[in-house]
């Protein structure tokens, strides 16, 4: 007799909490091996590919594309073994298990059904390995509707939508086990204790919160409705103006306005631009530099044929490389503060991130230990990178320990900006479009390749003497670029 196993959403690693479930790669009643990838999840860092640990029959699956879980909660039901006498088995024989197995073990879920325990191949979780149940076929759909996702559908059993009645309040233990839930609960002030749960034994699902926040909503612009009725009545005919409703938060919005949630890669970017303004205390200073010489010397590498002549080598990679020399002659913008234990920590190697848009919003990409890079292996490493961010495949590893930032915003065809600093990064160099401009070149004027080079720091690690020292230096480069030589 087969065995239903679940396969809940692992820990990705890097302290994520939840993902949002971006594409199916099986449908129920796929036949699946193990370590077959069979969903696509965005977390706050990057998009993942999950691999399911059994093989066997999809017979459930839980969530809709677009619908976000947090870590633990069920991803799909997996029949494991085939009933005596079919014509084929949907699981190698390893797979299958004795019937004593089916009681109370001691081994996890993943050795005891055969599967691989590689949650996710390549992330290094240490989660245990899925519970496994034994489930009678007859009990299969009422197991899987019972199933706590947070609210999120199952393909073949949906649940049908229950009211969310208001409880009596009570001093005991919130029913509630997604920390997703609470915390969509304490953003909208919604108060879960008034709340009856429709999920098994009470439970609050997302569902119920989500339901309350539509009420709450519903409610607030009904009184704001009203209470603009009256003082309508009174006065004169003047010119509509579009109607405004109070959110639960506070926050007013026109009637049709669009509401775009903060998750993803979208969420962490918000999430991380607000803590380094809340904890940074960032100062900006910027130069104007005549880039001329330096697009001359690229031009003359990128020119250059015959056996020592390599790939092209970008400005950006230029840069980096400048980037990696200013540091090492001002190690104090490469460091981070611990601010609990009150100290500067300056770190021994490089690690250089760049700002990459794409199209699920601005990632930062790092170049591990950039200072022992050329500018040639430097950009062979951004390019690698930035077709990854393009397509959506970066790993959490590669998004993340960024010790230093260059940000490219000229491509955007700007000439200057104020970056806000990668936290827990103390810096972050921007640089703006080169372009023509009149410039005073050996006491005459001249039309020469300009661009504006702007360094934001954390004025606790370093006073505005060093940060000018630094951006001083890398102007330098960029105007004489045989001032780098000097130290290659």
């Amino acid at each position: 007799m087969a065995q239903v196993l679940e396969f809940k959403l692992p820990d990705l690693g890097e302290g994520l909490t939840e993902a949002e479930i971006v594409r199916w790669l099986v449908e129920v009643g796929d036949v699946v091996a193990i370590d077959q990838p069979v969903v696509e999840v965005e977390t706050a860092k990057a998009m993942v590919e999950v691999p399911c640990p059994y093989g066997g029959v999809v017979t459930a699956r839980f969530g809709e594309e677009g619908t976000e879980l947090p870590v633990g909660a069920p991803l799909l039901t997996v029949a494991v073994g085939a009933p005596e006498g079919a014509s084929g088995s949907a699981a190698s024989p390893s797979t299958s298990s004795s019937p004593s197995s089916s009681g109370k073990g001691s081994g996890s879920g993943a050795e005891s059904s055969g599967g691989s325990g590689n949650v996710l191949v390549g992330y290094g979780t240490g989660a245990p390995a899925a519970r496994r149940r034994r489930i009678r076929p007859d009990r299969l759909d009422r197991a899987v509707a019972e199933a706590p996702v947070s609210g999120a559908p199952v393909v073949e059993a949906p649940v049908a939508e229950v009211l969310v009645a208001e409880a009596p309040v009570s001093d005991g233990p919130v029913p509630v086990v997604s920390p997703l839930v609470r915390r969509l609960a304490r953003q909208h002030d919604i108060d879960l204790r008034r709340l009856a749960g429709s999920g098994p034994d009470g439970l609050i699902l997302r569902a119920d919160v989500d339901r309350a926040i539509r009420t709450a909503e519903e409610t607030a612009a009904a009184t704001a409705r009203a209470a603009q009725a009256p003082a309508r009545s009174r006065a004169k005919p003047s010119t509509p103006s579009a109607p405004v409703a109070a959110a639960p938060n506070g926050v007013a919005a026109a009637a049709g306005a669009e509401r775009i949630p903060l998750r993803g890669v979208r969420g962490a970017v918000a999430d991380k631009l607000s803590r380094s303004r809340t904890e940074i205390p960032d100062a900006t200073c910027w130069v104007d530099a005549d880039a001329t010489e330096l697009m001359a010397v690229r031009a003359a590498m990128n020119a250059a044929t015959g056996p020592s002549a390599g790939p092209k080598v970008s400005v950006l990679a230029l840069l980096a490389r400048v980037c990696t020399a200013a540091l090492a002659r001002f190690p104090e913008l490469n460091a981070t503060v611990d601010t609990e234990a009150r100290e500067i920590v300056r770190l021994p190697g490089v690690h250089l991130g760049f700002a990459a848009q794409t199209e699920r919003g601005l990632v930062v990409p790092v170049v591990r230990d950039a200072h022992t890079r050329n500018a040639e292996s430097i950009g062979a490493e951004i390019a690698r990178l930035t077709e990854l961010a393009r397509t959506g495949k970066l790993s959490p590893a590669q998004l993340t320990g960024g010790t230093f930032t260059l940000n490219n915003y000229g491509v955007f065809g700007v000439d200057g900006s104020t970056p806000i600093i990668n936290h827990p990064e103390a810096a972050m160099l921007g640089v703006g479009r080169i372009m023509p401009k009149p410039w005073v070149h050996q006491g005459e004027l001249a039309v020469r390749q300009v661009v504006q080079l702007s360094l934001t720091f954390d004025h606790r690690v370093c006073d505005g003497g060093t940060a000018g020292g630094f951006l001083r230096y890398v102007a330098d480069c960029v105007e004489q670029p045989a001032v780098l030589l000097r130290t290659l």
